[in-house]
């Protein structure tokens, strides 16, 4: 394809930055088409059987997140695979991918965490993937379009402990010591998708650089009194320049107080280091003491660009039981209490509902309005202290919405890895029906099926609900995420399935 032509500025820069070979080597992959890859959910795979190594068009493992990335070959009709809108896999740019290895090393014992800039949902589905059980995640986004968009990827990738905020970086603030981990994808120039995007190119300047660069800073100082003593900050762009990436490091370590944590690389990875060591720095043995972090650049790793580095706050960490001591929350406590009290009048959620959630012994089950919701118990405190400072748009898993006596399954549950598929009846579904599923359309099950609300299955992992009236089925697919689409595909990524329709 045709893409415009890279900023004559932004080629005597980078040529700097990188040195006249490593810039060559970057300039011949820009003319390159960008990668595919996907990530699998750990969580759900192991139901439909996919396998990195066995997937439809797979085309290597994604080196730091073997087993679970893989590329693909070219990029396929995603829209059209169930198993794509049922959670079971994210597609992502591999670069992207390395946050695993962060996480892995150095989140050993549940957190609190906090991924500031979250949408459309890679990294949030990424960290929940990595992160210990009993751990909590708060996902957040402050644009409510892409809020949206987060809202629906993690419902479909199905964790219960996880809570979707809508709020700036600023509101954080009125949580200090809340979060044992932040990870910060900072909006930015986007150097690193100019492959991709042609916005990215065209929009570029020196100027716009400098521009990220203080509202970085902003964002950072804003959500900074959230982070704990001791914790920890993964901070990342997709972008290349210094002021962007090394400077700001830099910035953070000396201004707001942090010690630059190293981490490990394969040589094998393509993984280039600071680049600062390469423009600036002549001394080798000084160059070698400069803080490591890690560039993902076109043309030496399969991708597109990423920037990464860790972070640990000054202070003291704390040692006792991840959950907070509260005493400093008192007045919110109270005012959290008055507002459950409100609900005391509310009748409660019938057995058979709790039922269909499993280890529901666990769960804590919370009205609003006609919206059944479970939020793990042990998040209580959690919960209701970011509902008072920040836009809760959900907490766990929406369970059910009443309407007169009946109590309807939301779709939510089904997607839920919590779901307890005994308390409902269960259709297996072909691949035709599944789109029809997918598209909202009207289905008829088999004769045999007990009327009532059933559960719909492909290649055994749950794709949503149906109420069956007996002649027909009503969908209970969300409206807002249907296939729109009128054109026609058989794809899957499960390799054994090919391209064609499974009956």
């Amino acid at each position: 394809m045709t893409r415009p032509d890279i900023p004559q500025e932004f080629k005597d820069y980078a040529r700097r930055l990188l040195g006249a070979e490593r810039y060559a080597r970057f300039a011949q992959a820009l003319d390159e088409d960008p990668s595919v890859s996907v990530r699998l959910n750990p969580f759900k795979a192991v139901w439909s059987g996919l396998l990195a190594e066995d997937l439809n068009g797979v085309d290597g493992s994604v080196p730091w997140a073997s087993g679970e990335g893989c590329y693909l070959s070219e990029r396929p009709p995603f829209t059209f695979d169930p198993l794509f809108h049922a959670g079971a896999y994210y597609v992502q740019e591999a670069a992207s991918m390395f946050l695993g290895q962060i996480l892995r090393r150095y989140v050993t014992r549940p957190v609190v965490a906090l991924d500031l800039c979250a949408a459309p949902g890679g990294k949030s589905t990424h960290i929940r993937s990595c992160l210990p059980e009993g751990s909590l995640l708060v996902s957040n986004e402050p644009v409510k379009a892409r809020a949206q968009v987060l809202l629906e990827n993690l419902t479909k990738w199905g964790h219960p402990d996880v809570i979707v905020t809508n709020s700036y970086p600023k509101d954080f603030a009125r949580l200090p010591d809340f979060f044992d981990l932040l990870v910060t994808d900072v909006p930015c120039s986007g150097e690193g998708m100019f492959r991709k995007e042609e916005d990215a190119v065209t929009g570029w300047s020196m100027e716009a650089v400098r521009m990220c660069r203080d509202r970085q800073r902003e964002i950072l100082r804003d959500v900074w009194l959230s982070l704990k003593p001791g914790g920890l900050l993964v901070y990342s762009t997709c972008t290349l320049n210094a002021l962007e990436d090394e400077e700001n490091v830099a910035w953070i370590a000396e201004e707001l107080g942090a010690e630059i944590l190293p981490f490990d690389v394969e040589p094998g990875w393509g993984v280039v280091g600071n680049l600062l060591a390469v423009s600036s720095v002549k001394d080798t043995a000084k160059a070698e003491k400069l803080f490591p972090v890690a560039h993902f650049i076109p043309g030496f790793t399969r991708g597109e660009g990423f920037f990464l580095a860790v972070l640990r706050k000054n202070g003291e960490e704390e040692t006792s039981d991840w959950a907070m001591s509260f005493d400093r929350y008192e007045n919110e406590r109270v005012k959290s209490k008055k507002k459950r009290a409100l609900h005391a009048s509310v009748p409660a959620l019938p057995a058979s509902c709790r039922s269909w959630l499993l280890h529901a012994d666990t769960f804590d089950f919370v009205p609003d309005g006609p919206v059944w919701t479970a939020v793990r118990a042990s998040f209580s405190r959690q919960v209701g202290l970011l509902q008072e400072a920040v836009k809760v748009w959900q907490a766990g898993v929406p369970l059910a919405t009443v309407k007169g006596k009946d109590y309807i399954p939301l779709h939510a549950l089904a997607m839920s890895v919590d779901l307890n598929r005994s308390a409902f009846p269960i259709v297996p579904v072909s691949y035709d029906m599944a789109v029809a599923y997918l598209r909202k359309e009207v289905l008829v099950l088999p004769p045999d099926t007990p009327k009532g609300y059933v559960l719909l299955t492909f290649q055994d992992t749950p794709i949503g609900f149906v109420k069956n009236i007996g002649g027909r089925a009503n969908n209970l697919y969300p409206q807002e995420w249907k296939i729109r689409t009128s054109y026609l595909s058989t794809y899957s990524l499960r390799g054994d399935l090919g391209r064609k329709s499974i009956e």
